[in-house]
This record gives structure tokens, C-alpha cells and sequence, in this order.
């Protein structure tokens, strides 16, 4: 059960940038939840220039049973757009849409609910179905899932693997973590951008603080994928920019030797994968984890050059 307070328990931040039209259908999908009457709903305008600032004011005026607030954000960046969130956000837990996410009609029961039961949880996530806005490519193989944020982990209630966390596009963290840490806004996405990397920096932190991070597969939203993505330039260009948000996170010398171990290894990975690789999808995999390894090295090579042009 919700607690039966006056203020907001959840408050659902979206942040959005030139997609009004499918943030409008992420807005209008809010109506139908299952305790949508203790939630509020902030909407992160991240320096757009076109119709967004319209469709929010149009949703908040005819939607008045629900507390949902407009921000606009000039300084470009996900991650300061995310921060702005936090820092108008007055729900206990602060939930995290894309703005071309909708969320099942027990999104934000279940959240409540997990939160509620377990107080050493301080972040969960869920289900991510894809819905491809063409078909979707014979080359989208398995390995290729995580970077298009499809994610299904199974039917279980669970806590994330060492190595996973929740994607931006469906995760909910207790505003009280947001008290000593925020989203490294020389991370994530700028603009048309594809660095990344600000989710991961946040949950290594928060496991470093023995928080527990859960995956609940009733915390599911179907996710938009543009025909633009659906391409082998893009994924390309994704992997390139992963390397390059890997060379981000470390710091320092240690992180620097840390790095370039990583990437001798990767590189020991990769050729020996390309002499198996016979199908079109492990082909591309190769080419694919190549452009992280150049983008890490370019990234090394550029740091404190920001940003890069590719």
C-alpha cells in the first residue's frame, strides 16, 4: 500500500528533447496507471525548439486531477536535465520515463509496492519491450539487445547481476540517494550526441554504498525504436560513443593502466571472434565492438577536448 500522504510518493521525471509527438504519447499513457492519483509528473524540457513546451502546457491544463509541472532546461545534456528533475522532484521515490516509453498499467503499483517491502532497495528496474517503428533488421542479434535498451531478464523477481543496473529509459531510485551524488553531466546524451555512461557511473556508487539494486518484471514499458536507429551506421556510431563514454568514467593513472588492460583484451576477444563470426549480425558484432575500442582510444588520446565530433 501507498502511503496516504499529502505530497506526491513517486514523482515520474521525464526529460525529453525535439519529440513532441511521442512525448505526448508517453504523457497521454499516464492517465491509465494504477496509482497515478499519488504520483506527480515532471516534465524536463531540454532545450527543445519545437513543440514540446505546447504539448506539456496542453497536457497540465487538461489533466488537473494529476500535479504535473513543466521545466525548461537550456543547458543541454540528459544527465542536467535529469538533475533539474531531482532537484523539483518531491516524491520519496523519483521514477525515471523516456519520453517515447510507455509504461504498463501496473508501473507504478509495482514500484510503490517493491519499495515499500524492501527499504535496502534503492533503485530498480524492469522489462523493456522494443516496439521498432520498422522491421526489425535479420542483423539485430541478441548481443545487440542491451545497446537498443531492449532488456527482459526473465519472469523472477531479482536483484541486477554485478555487471547490469536499470536503463534510464525505465529505472526509479529513492530521492534520498540523490542527497550526496547526481547524474555526471559530462556523461550521457547531448543533443544528437550518443555518449552514455551516467547511469553506470550512479549505480557503481550506489553499490559501493552496499545499496541493493532490483529487477521486477512487472515493471515493464514498451519502448519506440526509430527506423533512423535501425541501421548499421547507428550501431556503429553507439558502440564508438560507448567506448568513448568508457574512457569517461576512469580517472586518473590507475583508471588510465585499468582502461588499457581492458582494451588489450577486448582486442584479444575480437580477433579471435572475428575468425568464427559467419553470420551477418556476428559480422557487424566485430566491426561493432572495434569502433568501442576506437572510441576509447580516441577518447584517451582527446581527453579534455570535449565534446567529439563523429
Amino acid at each position: 500500500m501507498m502511503p496516504n500522504i499529502q505530497k506526491p510518493y513517486i514523482s515520474i521525471v521525464i526529460c525529453t528533447y525535439n519529440r513532441a509527438d511521442l512525448l505526448l504519447a508517453t504523457l497521454d499513457s499516464l492517465q491509465g496507471l494504477s496509482g497515478i492519483d499519488k504520483a506527480e509528473v515532471i516534465i524536463v524540457d531540454n532545450n527543445s525548439n519545437d513543440h514540446t513546451r505546447s504539448v506539456a502546457q496542453a497536457y497540465i491544463r487538461r489533466n488537473t486531477s494529476v500535479k504535473a509541472r513543466y521545466f525548461f532546461e537550456p543547458s543541454q545534456g540528459l544527465s542536467t536535465a535529469r538533475n533539474t528533475g531531482i532537484q523539483a522532484a518531491e516524491g520519496t521515490i523519483i521514477a525515471f520515463l523516456d519520453d517515447d516509453a510507455i509504461p504498463c498499467p501496473e508501473w507504478i503499483s509495482t514500484i510503490a509496492a517493491s519499495f515499500d517491502s524492501r527499504q535496502d532497495v534503492y533503485a530498480m528496474g524492469g522489462i523493456i519491450r522494443p516496439n521498432f517503428e520498422s522491421s526489425r533488421p535479420d542483423w539485430l542479434i541478441k548481443s545487440f539487445e542491451l545497446p537498443y535498451t531492449i532488456v527482459d531478464m526473465g519472469s523472477r523477481v531479482m536483484e541486477y547481476p554485478a555487471r547490469l543496473h536499470p536503463c534510464g529509459a525505465n529505472m526509479a531510485i529513492r530521492r534520498s540517494f540523490f542527497e550526496n551524488h547526481s547524474f555526471p553531466t559530462n556523461l550521457g546524451r547531448k543533443g544528437n550526441s550518443l555518449l552514455s555512461g551516467e547511469e553506470q557511473w550512479i549505480f557503481d556508487r550506489m553499490r559501493k554504498e552496499g545499496k541493493s539494486i532490483l529487477y521486477h518484471p512487472e515493471m515493464a514499458v514498451v519502448h519506440f525504436i526509430p527506423a533512423s536507429r535501425l541501421t548499421r551506421q547507428w550501431i556503429q556510431q553507439r558502440y564508438y560513443y560507448q567506448g568513448v563514454s568508457n574512457a569517461c568514467i576512469g580517472n586518473g593513472i590507475g583508471g588510465k593502466v585499468s582502461l588499457l588492460g581492458m582494451l588489450a583484451g577486448k582486442m584479444l576477444y575480437v580477433i579471435i571472434a572475428s575468425l568464427f563470426a559467419r553470420s551477418e549480425g556476428s559480422r557487424l558484432l566485430v566491426k561493432c565492438r572495434l569502433e568501442s575500442i576506437l572510441g576509447s582510444l580516441d577518447m584517451l588520446r582527446r581527453r579534455g577536448n570535449m565534446p567529439l565530433a563523429r
